[in-house]
């Protein structure tokens, strides 16, 4: 195509629009500025961390390369009143969505409530929410009969935490769990079961726990 005076000014509208844009959001190290100073802006160097930790049990955990705050989901607590996130007191989260029609899920609870009796305590606490929304007593049923006895019991009878989760972290199954800070900001996310009460699962925990999350 023939280079024109009318197209030449053109182009050079469009070049220093976008030199402006430049200048006004910012690139490289700016951008990351940016992004830097959000409000999950100090959960990025925990995040960092925990990468390289995702490896053996918990191989398929993937940390946060910019943590975003968790999704502000309510549900009900083990008394069946409503609560959230925000009402565990600032600790850390590993957040489980399962559901007994869901064999992996049922699967990695025993190692859920392993990792809550060996680490649960003032600084982290293991969430499982039930996702049913049908036949409700039959997973505290489940729980009893099969001896998950550190775990409180969480469900979401109105069906609402499942696809705000999802459409958070881009999941499409269960279980998924999401380890968050106790600023509510996500660390990381498993799509999938894990050997959570394994050394690589109770090494992650750790991590996070002693790097301030």
């Amino acid at each position: 195509m023939k280079a024109t005076p009318k197209t030449i000014a053109a182009c050079g509208a469009l070049a220093a629009i976008l030199v402006g844009g430049l200048a006004l959001y910012g690139t490289g190290p700016n951008l990351g500025n940016l992004v830097a100073s959000g409000p999950c802006a100090e959960a990025a160097p925990v995040a960092a961390r925990l990468a390289p930790l995702a490896h053996g049990d918990v191989a398929a955990f993937d940390a946060s390369a910019a943590p975003r705050p968790a999704p502000a989901v309510t549900f009900r607590g083990p008394d069946g009143a409503s609560t959230d996130l925000a009402a565990m007191g600032g600790k850390l989260l590993l957040v489980n969505l399962w559901a007994t029609w869901c064999a992996p899920c049922k699967a990695e609870m025993p190692a859920l409530d392993r990792l809550q009796a060996e680490l649960g305590g003032e600084g982290f606490r293991v969430v499982a929410i039930n996702v049913e929304t049908r036949n409700l007593d039959k997973p505290p049923a489940w729980f009893k009969a099969n001896g998950i006895a550190h775990l409180a019991y969480y469900g979401d009878p109105e069906g609402k935490v499942l696809p705000a989760v999802q459409s958070a972290v881009g999941s499409t199954g269960l279980p998924t769990t999401m380890l968050i800070d106790g600023k509510g900001c996500t660390l990381g996310v498993m799509k999938g079961p894990a050997e959570w009460s394994s050394e690589d699962g109770k090494t992650l925990i750790r991590a996070a726990l002693s790097n301030g999350a």
